[in-house]
């Protein structure tokens, strides 16, 4: 057991990290006695929420069970009682809030927990190294079929996406499709991981996703438009708003927490918890 936790402490397996999967520390039949805290929603944040419960000064005293599957399968979960924290890597939208006051009479509790800028994925033996937000848009929406349009090889564009309860999907679509659908050629992955891989393999390959995980692909550098500068998703750049695409991370709890689960928030909004956030690959919520 003690190797296969060492393994996934292993930052540079965050490909691996990237599906879904549930991780804790101890079963319920190693400690009955232990509380479980569980943690569900996000595939962009399971690496980062991996991280905070092994850093955890007091998980002696908790079982930690994280779980992946997009931020709508966590919000979901949530407002059925099923999670104690949802991540998220989007807001919640008034219908889930709605959903949460009506069945709890509370509206919900947000706390922002990180930063994060979404990456376009390139393959590294890709030639092209700038894109504008209009060109991915353009990309993404089958306006653009072949990289020559974009100063590259003569190839077809592979376009790989996250699926649509992904938080991800969500943002993307708004804020760089600006609410357009995705192209039909489209191939919808079910996690981060598996997308990017697959941007890894095809060298005519595009995808999108958190920064923490462009492991084995390159980003491309992004600008506004052709008359802006293009930049990398590095963290002075998002921080500065010079980079176009970046994006608070989330968690939600259905009621104002208390004992352990209280502990744990604190601890992660803390100078201590937002280390770990740099550590990862992500960017604070402000500097200490």
């Amino acid at each position: 057991m003690n190797q296969q936790i060492n393994r996934f402490r292993n930052i540079t397996l965050r490909v691996l990290l990237g599906c879904t999967f549930i991780f804790s520390y101890a079963t319920a039949q190693d400690n009955p006695r232990k509380p479980v805290l569980t943690i569900k929603g996000s595939d962009t944040m399971v690496i980062l929420v991996q991280r905070w419960t092994e850093m955890f000064p007091d998980k002696s005293k908790v079982q930690f069970q994280v779980t992946g599957g997009g931020s709508g399968t966590g919000i979901s979960a949530l407002i059925n009682g099923t999670t104690d924290i949802c991540s998220s890597s989007r807001p919640m939208k008034p219908s889930e809030v709605k959903q949460i006051r009506e069945k709890y009479k509370y509206n919900g509790l947000e706390v922002r927990v990180a930063r994060d800028g979404i990456a376009v994925y390139l393959n590294v033996n890709n030639p092209v190294q700038n894109l504008t937000i209009g060109q991915v848009k353009r990309v993404y929406t089958g306006e653009i079929v072949n990289w020559k349009e974009l100063g590259g090889n003569d190839a077809k564009i592979v376009l790989y996406s996250r699926e649509n309860n992904s938080g991800t999907y969500e943002f993307f679509k708004e804020h760089v499709l600006q609410k357009q659908d995705f192209a039909s050629q489209t191939q919808h992955m079910v996690g981060t991981g598996a997308l990017v891989n697959a941007v890894a393999k095809d060298p005519n390959a595009i995808g999108f996703g958190g920064i923490a995980y462009a492991s084995g692909v390159k980003p491309a550098a992004l600008a506004f438009n052709e008359s802006s500068r293009y930049v990398l998703p590095k963290e002075e750049e998002i921080l500065s708003g010079n980079y176009p695409v970046s994006r608070l991370l989330y968690f939600y709890l259905k009621e104002r927490p208390s004992g352990l689960t209280k502990e744990f928030i604190d601890w992660v909004i803390s100078k201590s918890g937002q280390d770990v956030v740099n550590e990862v690959g992500y960017l604070p919520t402000k500097k200490f």
